[in-house]
């Protein structure tokens, strides 16, 4: 298998814990990828037309996106239990996913108008509604958050808080959730979570 990889993006890092997990990490080659909004890759784009990362290439050559698929293929691939069999705790899995990935969304929304748009054409407006949905998720973790099963769910609220610790550093999440905080110090333990994935030299 070969996934296109930006070693910065939660997604692709969301894919690769799934992958490691299942004992699926070996299998995968990483292939470099320059996936912008703006300056598209286009070598993305001929496998994905949506142009974005991740983006896996199945042994068949069959390619497979968005990150929520790809997890869900290589659960189904490993065997895995990441998308639990039982009904109410695999639809708490993957609304905790979609959550995780609503968080995420509004953070790369959010990153994309301060840091890409021009700075005299950056609408403040925008940016406030999308940081208000980032602390609307982060308390709804906070009140639902628990240290059982190892699921998707989990899995992608690690990457969402992984990720605001890279962009979004100022708004200390840490402080207002202290729940959150002591999960995330829990789970960042994890050989899965704390791996850092870099493309072959």
């Amino acid at each position: 298998m070969k996934l296109f990889f930006s070693p910065t993006s939660p997604y692709v890092r969301k894919v690769m814990i799934c992958a490691h997990e299942l004992g699926l990490s070996e299998h995968i080659e990483l292939l470099p990828a320059k996936a912008s909004p703006v300056d598209r890759d286009k070598t993305i784009v001929e496998k994905n037309p949506l142009g974005k990362v991740p983006t896996l290439l199945t042994k068949e050559g069959v390619a497979l996106y968005d990150s929520r698929v790809i997890c869900e293929y290589l659960n189904e691939l490993g065997s895995g239990q990441l998308f639990p069999t039982d009904k109410s705790l695999r639809w708490e899995a993957i609304t905790m996913q979609a959550l995780g990935d609503g968080l995420l969304d509004a953070a790369l929304l959010t990153r994309y108008e301060t840091f890409l748009r021009p700075k005299e054409l950056c609408w403040n407006d925008w940016v406030n509604g999308q940081i208000e949905k980032i602390h609307s998720a982060l308390k709804q973790f906070e009140s639902s958050v628990h240290n059982d099963s190892f699921h998707i769910g989990q899995i992608t609220l690690a990457c969402s808080l992984a990720y605001l610790d890279l962009r979004f550093d100022h708004l200390e999440w840490r402080k207002s959730h202290p729940k959150l905080k002591g999960w995330f110090e829990v789970i960042s333990k994890r050989t899965s979570v704390a791996k850092e994935w870099t493309l072959p030299a």
